[in-house]
């Protein structure tokens, strides 16, 4: 059998968050600049390489593949990568196939997305003002999203609501965000703004809003009990007793989630990152493209990185200044 992914710090390594591209059909103020220059397409894994390459991890012990971007259903011929992977659901290799989305593509997609095995998806989202959604995502368009949960409910895939939380922003809509997802029966998580990238003239640390105090503002208007469960990702949960919610809090800086980290990032040029708070990455496209005959260079290549995985990040606000922040946007990773 072969060995399984176990980092320097004893945690076996099961979850591979992989972005397919790093495009996006949105600019959303916290994740790109306006005018992003993208990666000329030989740069990128193919979709022939990108199921080369999860097939190798996924050999390797990883049990849950979450699809990110970018967005990844503005991929072409996207489909035909989750089709692919189905067969790995089929064998019982692989317990969860997932995405991230900003839903607009969701109404073309999701019927597609649930015969491919998928069941759940992530839906990013943060405010349901249309005014206020057209200038956090710049290009998008609210009724567009809303549209699109439509379809993936209707379709059977459970959505969970992935809100980041924005002074000033979208402070004034957390109970109208809260009792929209319960009316939805979808779970929310709320997720701190992390400093990464050049964002232009955007300033994160006015962005940035501490969840412990979303959490306070929470607890003016319900009753919150910890939960102890965990579902794979960094999430913590509190269960509002008076609608029965769950709620989940993403808090890099605040309180970080490092050590039950199971989880790897693959870029859509095959860069390999252990941990989405630092530098150091692993480039997986030259041994998959230079030894099309041999998985054995990849699977080595993918133990070594593993050998460097970090105990934690370093994001840091709490000298007022955007200390632990790392030059690469949230789309070049895959969030």
């Amino acid at each position: 059998m072969t060995a399984p992914l176990i980092d320097p710090f004893q945690r076996a390594i099961s979850y591979l968050r992989v972005s397919v591209t790093d495009r996006c059909d949105f600019r959303c103020v916290y994740c790109m600049s306006e005018n992003m220059t993208f990666l000329p397409k030989k740069e990128l894994l193919t979709l022939e390489e990108l199921d080369r390459m999860c097939s190798t991890f996924v050999r390797l012990g990883v049990e849950k593949l979450r699809i990110t971007g970018g967005e990844p259903l503005v991929r072409r011929n996207i489909m035909h990568f989750f089709n692919d992977m189905t067969r790995h659901l089929e064998s019982g290799a692989l317990k969860e196939l997932t995405l991230t989305t900003n839903g607009s593509q969701l109404a073309r997609f999701a019927d597609e997305l649930h015969a491919a095995g998928v069941r759940r998806v992530n839906v990013s989202l943060d405010t349901l003002d249309e005014k206020k959604f057209a200038d956090i995502t710049r290009w998008g368009r609210l009724p567009q999203v809303l549209a699109g949960i439509d379809a993936a409910q209707k379709a059977g895939l459970r959505v969970k609501i992935n809100t980041v939380a924005l002074k000033g922003f979208n402070e004034d809509e957390l109970f109208d965000i809260v009792e929209w997802c319960k009316s939805r029966d979808m779970d929310l998580t709320f997720i701190e703004v992390m400093p990464m990238g050049d964002i232009g003239n955007e300033d994160r640390l006015d962005q940035y809003w501490k969840l412990s105090d979303l959490r306070g503002t929470l607890a003016e208007n319900y009753t919150l009990t910890e939960l102890t469960e965990r579902t794979g990702g960094p999430a913590r949960y509190v269960r509002l007793e008076e609608t029965g919610q769950k709620i989940g809090f993403i808090t890099p800086l605040t309180h970080n989630f490092c050590e039950s980290c199971n989880r790897v990032r693959l870029t859509c040029t095959g860069e390999l990152y252990m941990c989405l708070g630092q530098e150091d990455m692993a480039d997986l496209r030259a041994p998959l493209r230079n030894n099309p005959g041999s998985d054995a260079p990849l699977e080595a290549a993918i133990r070594e990185a593993i050998t460097r995985k970090p105990k934690g990040h370093d994001f840091d606000y709490s000298r007022q200044t955007v200390d632990g922040r790392v030059s690469r946007h949230m789309s070049h990773t895959g969030g």
